[in-house]
């Protein structure tokens, strides 16, 4: 296996992001997207101008994409709030991982003085074991939040950590 590299994403990269992110709103597990939402819907809000979004690769293979943002305006401009996605076939080469710390080090240097996930499905339990084992803690549970298509309604988890 060859580095897992971060770049910026581009307009060249729609066509990879939609075929990361169509199978995972299409699922409706782990996203609040819906369902049906369409590929201009889903491109304009991943790549919205108000967040920055990047692009992990293996040489010209998209392997996961993040999306950092300011979490809340004015009084809480400190803190930022990321979205990721890892390409079905790249799961388990530690592409989330890789992507976090990125994410990490490009808050920091953003200015950010903390990160929030504000809405992570419960029953998401990798995404939930892999911002625990990077310091990020459950500091708030929404019970029922999230309408599951398989488990009906779960919660969902709120997690935080400084930077």
């Amino acid at each position: 296996m060859t580095a897992i590299d971060i770049r910026p994403a581009t307009d060249a990269d729609a066509d990879a992001l939609w075929a990361i992110m169509e199978p995972t709103f299409r699922a409706g597990e782990t996203y609040t997207m819906p369902r049906d939402i369409t590929r201009a819907d889903a491109l304009a809000y991943w790549r919205a101008p108000a967040h920055r979004c990047f692009v992990a690769h293996d040489g010209d293979t998209i392997l996961g994409t993040y999306i950092l943002r300011t979490n809340q305006p004015g009084g809480g401009d400190h803190v930022c709030n990321a979205s990721f996605l890892t390409g079905a076939g790249a799961q388990g080469r530690g592409v989330a991982r890789t992507m976090l710390a990125h994410a990490l080090d490009t808050a920091r240097a953003a200015g950010y003085r903390a990160m929030q996930f504000n809405f992570v499905v419960a029953t998401n339990t990798r995404a939930v074991a892999t911002w625990k084992r990077a310091g990020f803690e459950v500091v708030g549970r929404l019970p029922g939040a999230f309408r599951h298509p398989a488990h009906g309604e779960v919660d969902a988890l709120v997690m935080y950590r400084q930077l």
